[in-house]
């Protein structure tokens, strides 16, 4: 490989960069904490072309391809190889080793596992592109694989972490690589034995009947969606079905559904990074009744009363990362979604 990429990958390591992007002609590009930083030096076609053979694609053959690549340190990184106008390009991702715990995170601890040391049912990671969902899957992951025996299988794609097994051990496999869908991998991650199940993204109704049929039969399922907080996010799933089944969908998501968790990731107010500001809710009660008639303000209203610790409205978690000086006034006003309540609740009028 050439020294060039050795050492911009190397940086990128160092500087915690998430992507690195390559185009044949152009400088380099490194996205840290979702600011693009250019590098001084072009990507020569000489680089492009070493890059393709590490990855064992010859550059001649390169339209779209996804490979992977191990950097001379033994970091994994996952590469997706395309042209652009005819010239070569790529985006390079680290796959992670290292797994953050759920407090550093920002993440609801306490809670998360609690929903995590349940033996069947479905937990719901929901957010925009972006906003940490992997990161904070592969928190929940660890969590189980140090805290309890067991067989996990993950259908990803792609992989963004490699675990280390522990108390349970892994099953990973990637959409493309190991199985040809993500349909097709949860369809036959019943038949591996699973304890818990992870299926990357619910995208379609098989998807998430299959999901729910599974949690139904006495497994944990972990998924996610892209979805803006917790009521889209049931709703969302509850539309993915015609209305012939429906009522079957309801039934199975008021459930079987343990809770939703639902994020996103905002720049902090000294400019530094990154801040987590979540919505929660627990599923128990009249949560369920209102599930399985899908009633949307009923939920939104549970949600927004903040008297329960298992559940916590999106506008709840802005007031206090304002308040805490996480956040700055505008970025949280900007993701409220509605300036007049959250003025109110910013000065304490419910």
């Amino acid at each position: 490989m050439s020294a060039f990429l050795e050492s911009l990958t190397a940086l990128a390591r160092h500087w915690g960069a998430s992507d690195v992007f390559l185009a044949e002609g152009h400088p380099a590009r490194l996205k840290v904490n979702g600011t693009f930083h250019q590098h001084e030096q072009q990507v020569s076609t000489a680089d492009m072309e070493e890059l393709c053979a590490a990855c064992g694609v010859p550059a001649a053959t390169v339209q779209d391809r996804d490979a992977a690549w191990y950097a001379a340190d033994g970091t994994r990184f996952r590469v997706n190889l395309h042209r652009r106008m005819g010239r070569l390009g790529a985006v390079l991702r680290q796959i992670r080793t290292q797994v953050a715990e759920m407090d550093a995170l920002g993440l609801p601890g306490a809670l998360l596992q609690g929903w995590l040391a349940r033996r069947a049912g479905l937990i719901l990671v929901t957010g925009p592109t972006g906003c940490g969902k992997s990161t904070t899957v592969a928190s929940c992951l660890d969590y189980i694989s140090n805290t309890r025996p067991g067989h996990i299988v993950t259908i990803e794609d792609p992989i963004e972490y490699l675990f280390t097994d522990r108390a349970a051990f892994f099953t990973q496999r990637e959409v493309g690589l190991d199985t040809p869908s993500y349909l097709t991998g949860l369809q036959k991650a019943l038949r591996q034995a699973p304890d818990v199940i992870f299926l990357g993204e619910i995208r379609d109704a098989d998807s998430a009947m299959t999901c729910l049929q599974a949690a139904e039969t006495g497994h944990l399922v972990i998924s996610t969606l892209h979805s803006p907080n917790v009521t889209e996010s049931l709703d969302r799933l509850a539309n993915l079905v015609p209305p012939a089944d429906r009522d079957v969908m309801l039934s199975l998501l008021s459930n079987q559904t343990i809770g939703v968790l639902s994020q996103r990731l905002l720049p902090s107010a000294d400019g530094t990074g990154s801040v987590l500001v979540v919505e929660h809710m627990e599923v128990n009660g009249a949560a369920r009744d209102w599930m399985r008639a899908m009633n949307i303000p009923a939920l939104a209203e549970h949600l927004r009363r903040g008297d329960d610790p298992a559940n916590c409205s999106l506008l709840q978690s802005l007031v206090a990362a304002t308040q805490a000086g996480l956040i700055d006034y505008d970025t949280a006003l900007a993701n409220s979604g509605n300036a007049f309540e959250f003025n109110r609740a910013l000065r304490g009028v419910s």
